[in-house]
């Protein structure tokens, strides 16, 4: 990776029309941070994490040739983290994590998720510890986020979005 220029993306909130501005750790997670850039625009129905604690996400089809190693990985994330998950739909499928939409056995489920505030922890009560791929970190922009996603947290995430997107 010696060489290469820093990359950043856009965490956006759509509807509440708050951003952050996040640097992609290549370096740390080479392989991933290639998947999600490639696979850049993303946006979809956003999530608050029952589990976690301080976390907004958005789930999306596989979208890699082939899934990314456990690289860079993390169960305490800090705030400003950009995590990756992979799950499969017996994973997601349950009516406990509340997805409106067909989350079915066989396929993959690609979850970006931003964690905005301290104390999170990936334990969850289906399936145990929950490594994620640390692909990204907030650079500029986390203190409004957080007020946001604390917001979404209260007032609730129907109708809202979550975008990423390339800074180029």
């Amino acid at each position: 990776m010696e060489g290469m220029t820093d990359r950043y993306i856009e965490v956006s909130l759509v509807k509440r029309q708050v951003h952050c501005t996040a640097k992609l750790l290549d370096d740390r997670a080479p392989i991933t941070c290639a998947a999600v850039w490639d696979a850049l625009p993303l946006a979809g129905d956003v999530y608050h994490a029952k589990y976690a604690r301080n976390e907004i996400y958005a789930l999306f089809p596989a979208f890699a040739a082939s899934e990314p190693p456990l690289e860079n990985p993390t169960v305490t994330p800090i705030p400003g983290d950009l995590c990756y998950f992979a799950f499969s739909g017996t994973e997601l499928g349950t009516q406990a994590y509340g997805y409106d939409r067909d989350v079915r056995p066989g396929t993959t489920v690609v979850d970006l998720a931003l964690f905005y505030e301290r104390n999170n922890l990936l334990l969850n009560g289906d399936v145990g510890w929950v490594p994620g791929i640390v692909w990204g970190q907030v650079v500029e922009g986390l203190d409004d986020m957080a007020e946001a996603c604390n917001d979404l947290w209260r007032a609730g995430a129907l109708g809202e979005n979550l975008r990423f997107r390339r800074l180029e």
